[in-house]
């Protein structure tokens, strides 16, 4: 099938039409493999309920850092990339767009630059890596039909490791590779038919994802339902659900208990220490100072001085479940 190559003018149009599709790092919250976005967040996204996600310091970093992993690449590996900064859409998934990092010069493969904190070292231990990583390479390589598609990750400033996906069976692993993954056609129709499902049944016909309980649903929900009003729902339906709530707060209320008391045993033995250690652990339990503004002594004292203008105000809702 053809694969339309499209320039934008610039980032607001780049992003304006990656808003119409599912992108290479949708894909992964698509199947619930990514843990920074459930599908219901990217449903949420995709159908403008909640503002599309603009980037953090994280991903600003990420940006500013694929120049340096594309360079490390090309030393480690010998060959040669070039940017690539028009999108990819192919008529055969004509809901999915491919913004790459990196073509590879002279080769039918691509080449996607990641960095991430040193903390998720283990992740990659053992030829492996991330699971929202391997759907975005798996998203490329549908929508590309590229033959290969390499990984490269800077972790912290404290290692780089460098990944083949190939749709060549058998295909050699490079000694400059820590693992090469066989991506097969079943794989590929697999993720395709999961996003082909999420942009045409949830996202165009307007049917919500399951909820879960990850914070990025969390923060979901509270974004698009800000402020309660006064009308009251039928919650019979819920009978089981709010049943299995309350047995799971009478365990959690348990394994508190439990966990205090082996805090106090600790806190205890500690005194005044702000500090102890074991060969597996730390422990620290400092003293902190917190000084608050007294409200009521100051209009008392200052009963003239109007502070209404000073007040922040923000809307929260409190979730409370209460047996009847």
């Amino acid at each position: 099938m053809a694969i339309s190559k499209i320039t934008t003018e610039n980032r607001e149009a780049w992003k304006a039409l990656r808003a119409q599709y599912i992108g290479g790092s949708d894909a992964a919250a698509v199947v619930g493999l990514n843990r920074f976005s459930s599908p219901y967040a990217l449903w949420a996204e995709k159908t403008g309920k909640t503002p599309p996600f603009e980037g953090n310091l994280a991903t600003d970093v990420g940006t500013f850092l694929e120049e340096f992993i594309a360079k490390k690449f090309e030393s480690a590996s010998g060959k040669k990339v070039r940017r690539n900064n028009r999108s990819f859409i192919n008529d055969t998934y004509p809901w999915a767009i491919a913004n790459i990092d990196r073509d590879i010069v002279g080769e039918d493969s691509g080449l996607e630059c990641k960095s991430t904190s040193a903390l998720n070292i283990q992740r990659f231990k053992g030829g492996e890596f991330p699971e929202n990583y391997y759907c975005q390479c798996v998203h490329y390589l549908a929508v590309t039909e590229m033959t290969r598609w390499y990984l490269a990750v800077l972790i912290g400033n404290q290692d780089f490791k460098i990944y083949q996906l190939t749709r060549i069976e058998n295909d050699t692993c490079p000694e400059w590779c820590e693992a090469s993954l066989f991506i097969d056609d079943e794989e590929i129709s697999a993720l395709m038919e999961a996003e082909k499902h999420f942009w045409y049944h949830n996202v165009k016909e307007g049917v919500p994802p399951i909820t879960d309980g990850s914070k990025s649903c969390t923060n979901t929900l509270k974004t698009i339902y800000t402020e309660s009003n006064e009308e009251s729902v039928s919650l019979v339906g819920f009978e089981p659900d709010l049943a299995q709530r309350s047995a799971l707060s009478a365990q959690i209320k348990n394994l508190e208990a439990l966990r205090d008391e082996v805090d106090n045993r600790i806190k205890a033995y500690m005194g005044n220490a702000s500090r102890g250690e074991s060969n597996r652990y730390r422990v620290t339990w400092t003293s902190s100072v917190r000084n608050n503004f007294d409200r009521k002594r100051f209009e008392k004292e200052h009963p003239s001085v109007n502070l209404s203008g000073y007040f922040k105000t923000t809307t929260t809702r409190t979730f409370k479940v209460t047996e009847i």
